[in-house]
């Protein structure tokens, strides 16, 4: 979903598939498909799939070819889904700009512009249903995520939700200086579907080594201010809880993937 533009997503992804492999000794192997760019999609021939976060507005794409082709291709993900008679069940994962996608496709809330772009390092608040997820140890009420994004879906349509069976995980940070609805972090959208608004790829060494070079430093704070970069460079100097949200996320969301096809062969 990067359309072409320089991103460490990517990165971090592949990194995440290659440790996994290696800790979890299976016959793990991935493709890349460029959707936005190059209107690559892939077969349904895998069994997982990560959609990943990108540049730009998720609702000006509406109408577009490539967007067409992505909805049809969920679609047919969705319909070997709920075919009781097929075993090969699909499971995708879908962040930050194809999170705001797939709740434009299910209608679960409202896709607006921010007031100003969100860049940094927060807290996601976990809901009730958090607990019914296998995705993330610990009680705590929080956790701490890379947020980027100009744009965020708001307003729950709770009868959206009930009606296609969608679970809200998570939702943002409180801003008791502004009065403003908190946006959807995290959804549970179907038996297979899961989606974050958050980064949970994110690497915080490599997130720090690409913050310190000179001239994404300079970037960073043209864009957001010295007291936003500083503030994040405090934070990755003991990254403990960034690091867990990378650790467990993911690769939770592929173990129960697999765990999950295991049980349907037998």
């Amino acid at each position: 979903m990067y359309d072409g533009h320089p991103n460490q997503g990517m990165k971090c992804i592949k990194d995440i598939l290659k440790k996994f492999r290696k800790n979890h000794f299976v016959d793990l192997t991935y493709d890349a498909f460029d959707v936005r760019g190059k209107s690559e999609l892939p077969d349904t021939s895998y069994d997982i799939y990560i959609s990943t976060g990108g540049p730009g507005s998720p609702t000006e794409s509406e109408g577009s070819e490539w967007e067409n082709n992505y909805f049809a291709f969920i679609d047919q993900l969705e319909a070997i889904n709920n075919d009781p008679s097929r075993s090969d069940k699909k499971h995708g994962f879908f962040i930050c700009h194809s999170f705001q996608l797939m709740c434009r496709k299910y209608q679960l809330g409202k896709v607006v512009k921010r007031r100003s772009t969100s860049y940094g390092i927060f807290p996601i608040y976990k809901t009730e249903y958090w607990d019914q997820e296998d995705i993330f140890s610990g009680s705590d009420e929080t956790f701490y995520a890379v947020d980027s994004r100009d744009w965020q879906v708001i307003e729950a349509d709770e009868e959206q939700f009930k009606k296609i069976g969608a679970k809200l995980l998570a939702i943002e940070k409180e801003r008791n200086h502004v009065n403003l609805e908190r946006c959807m972090m995290a959804i549970r959208f179907n038996e297979y579907f899961l989606g974050t608004q958050f980064h949970p790829e994110a690497d915080p060494i490599g997130l720090r080594t690409f913050l310190l070079e000179e001239e994404n430093k300079q970037r960073i704070i043209n864009a957001h201010g010295e007291k936003k970069y500083n503030d994040m460079i405090e934070l990755l100097e003991n990254p403990v809880e960034l690091e867990l949200t990378r650790k467990e996320v993911i690769p939770t969301f592929l173990q129960n993937a697999i765990k999950s096809m295991q049980t349907q062969e037998v």
